[in-house]
């Protein structure tokens, strides 16, 4: 019986459209004063390869723009924190604290124009749970 009722309440969760739809970086995921430690951070130890602008360099990717939202389209937050975390530094990988590196990834979010929110962006495992869209979703556009 409690089988059933639960199989009724998804699937009527589900028709009504009430499932939770994983965050994106459209959904404000970091906040303004996030990025600005992000900024300090980045210009500290990102900018002599990735340069002051994001734009990348003759041997790094850039960090702004359609190279970089292509490459990081429809993978996670949580997949460019871990590649920051355990590779970037160059020349020193994971020199920066997790919270250092989620700032990092704000200044990032914010160079890439998506919005910023109330909450800022954890430097946990929660960041497995939000998507890097390269375009707004549907259901966001106003």
């Amino acid at each position: 019986m409690r089988r059933a009722a639960l199989a009724t309440a998804c699937l009527a969760g589900m028709v009504l459209g009430l499932e939770a739809a994983d965050p994106s970086v459209w959904d404000g995921v970091y906040t303004a004063e996030q990025t600005r430690r992000g900024e300090t951070a980045y210009l500290q130890t990102c900018a002599s390869c990735h340069g002051t602008a994001l734009e990348g360099g003759d041997m790094t990717p850039p960090l702004v723009g359609g190279a970089f939202t292509s490459n990081w389209n429809d993978l996670t937050v949580g997949d460019l924190f871990d590649r920051i975390r355990t590779t970037m530094p160059l020349d020193n990988p994971g020199r920066l604290s997790r919270t250092q590196t989620a700032d990092v990834i704000a200044f990032v979010l914010k160079a890439n124009n998506w919005p910023a929110g109330p909450t800022e962006l954890p430097a946990d495992s929660a960041l497995k749970q939000i998507r890097i869209a390269a375009v707004k979703p549907p259901s966001q556009e106003q």
